[in-house]
């Protein structure tokens, strides 16, 4: 894949992904807003803010209400996943006219040091609900498709990720294991690349950062790409350096980072779709070998799930 067909979001079966539904725009706003430029942020914010209005606008009537130029707003259209400004105008109506349906506002989800618990719970789950629909609504289904068939018949699969994303890169790897196949995670920078150098044609690595610039997961990464293996990123900026080294990008999206809750603790979330989803995908196109090696894992373990006499 390019990096020209990467930046516009386009599938690695040679043609470009298809546009967003309206209901993903949203969603892929807040997921790509941190990683624009500030005009381009501009561009964005305007029309998540009034999808109604901003699909009233001719390309320049938008570029005039943003401060920016046509380019810019053309260049934000393409970085939101539509081919031009015509086709996110069109998302936008379609938008507006969802919201005038009569949806329910947002709630407030900021968590403030003396909320009761009850308010806590509250706002948490809605921003755990947010981050699901927003990652499910953004994953380009065509990519995860090719990073599960690559999977599915890998010799090997090594998935690097360090703290929170370290955990996901057990949880995958736990999973793997479970239905018969060899992979390993790797949260140790030095185990990983010693690793990565092993890896072959027909082996899988996978890297987990949600910030995409995270030193000890792209360096492995990168070997196991120049050492022929295909090569998947899961991460929250697909604009980000690991990418480069990716065949294969899966965005997730996060809720919004406050104070007391770190962009960790969201990002973790989307991250547990995503390779829930890859590991199901796996499982189907597999389940000849899959069913039995997860009912002899249950098997082996049953008896440590059973009430003592």
């Amino acid at each position: 894949m390019t990096q020209d067909v990467k930046e516009i979001f386009g599938s690695s079966s040679g043609g470009p992904a298809a546009p967003p539904a309206p209901a993903a725009l949203a969603a892929k706003v807040r997921t790509l807003a941190p990683s624009m430029t500030r005009s381009m942020q501009r561009v964005a914010e305007a029309v998540a803010g009034d999808p109604a209005g901003c699909a009233a606008l001719t390309v320049t009537g938008l570029a005039e209400l943003t401060g920016t130029s046509e380019a810019t707003v053309v260049r934000t259209a393409r970085i939101l996943g539509y081919p031009g400004y015509r086709d996110l105008r069109l998302a936008l109506a379609g938008l507006a006219a969802q919201q005038q349906s009569g949806r329910a506002p947002a709630i407030t989800t900021d968590i403030a040091v003396d909320d009761p618990i009850a308010d806590v719970v509250a706002k948490l789950a809605y921003d755990e609900q947010q981050t699901l629909a927003d990652t499910a609504a953004g994953l380009d289904t065509v990519q995860l498709a090719a990073a599960v068939a690559a999977a599915a018949t890998a010799r090997r699969i090594d998935v690097y990720g360090v703290g929170a994303s370290g955990l996901v890169a057990q949880d995958l790897t736990q999973k793997l294991l479970r239905i018969g196949l060899i992979a390993h995670a790797h949260s140790d920078p030095h185990l990983a690349v010693t690793n990565a150098v092993q890896l072959r044609a027909g082996d899988v690595a996978i890297a987990i950062t949600h910030s995409g610039a995270t030193g000890d997961v792209i360096e492995p990464l990168r070997v196991a790409f120049e050492h022929g293996a295909t090569t998947v990123a899961i991460t929250g900026r697909p604009d980000s350096s690991v990418t480069q080294y990716a065949d294969h990008v899966l965005t997730t999206s996060t809720a919004r980072e406050s104070e007391l809750r770190p962009a960790a603790m969201s990002s973790r979330t989307s991250q547990l779709l995503v390779v829930d989803c890859l590991f199901v995908g796996v499982a189907q196109r597999t389940y000849e070998t899959a069913a039995p090696a997860l009912a002899s894992s249950y098997e082996a373990l049953a008896h440590r799930h059973r009430g003592r006499t």
